[in-house]
């Protein structure tokens, strides 16, 4: 099982540096860069830890990222953030993720691009929950978005995700934390 972790983790280093040999011999989107915040309220096991986050957004043609061929809808997304838990105390929170995004542009309008992503990352929290075991967890996530505006290099996005906290069996103690997360953004 460590050594899957290990795996997971050493992906992750390689994904956020690797630049695709495919991605030179295509036409490549331009990569974009957003600010955004987001508010998430817990709710197992607890409904009484609340937090909020800054985040810095980079967007990425998936073919530039990965070296095989991919749907043109689909992005890869690096989102490192920054915040508080508000509730029940404030305490700091940090983390890293990346994640996979993909438009459903058959649901678009000229003002609106709905899409889905889902990823994992790392996360620090100074506040513990009982029988959690570390500070430092996994972080996967999943949700619904949609992008807003007529420039469609530079839209505001609206998102929902479910949220786990988890060490992923690397500590006995692993009592995780759901959340549902509301982001709010934009790319520039």
């Amino acid at each position: 099982m460590a050594r899957h972790k290990r795996f997971l983790l050493l992906a992750l280093v390689v994904t956020l540096f690797a630049v695709s040999p495919a991605a030179a011999e295509t036409e490549l989107l331009p990569t974009r860069y957003g600010m955004g915040i987001s508010y998430g309220l817990a709710y197992d096991p607890t409904n009484q830890v609340d937090f909020a986050l800054l985040s810095g957004v980079v967007l990425f043609d998936y073919d530039r990222v990965w070296p095989h061929r991919a749907p043109e809808a689909l992005r890869f997304k690096v989102e490192v953030s920054a915040g508080v838990i508000t509730s029940p105390q404030p305490r700091g929170i940090v983390s890293a993720n990346i994640l996979a995004l993909y438009y459903l542009d058959r649901f678009a309008t000229p003002t609106l691009r709905p899409y889905v992503e889902a990823g994992i990352g790392v996360i620090y929290t100074d506040f513990q929950v009982e029988g959690q075991g570390l500070r430092l967890n996994f972080n996967p996530q999943a949700g619904l978005g949609v992008e807003i505006g007529h420039n469609p290099d530079s839209p505001w996005y609206l998102a929902c995700r479910g949220h786990h906290v988890s060490n992923g069996g690397l500590y006995s103690d692993n009592r995780g934390i759901n959340s549902v997360v509301f982001l709010l953004g934009k790319y520039f």
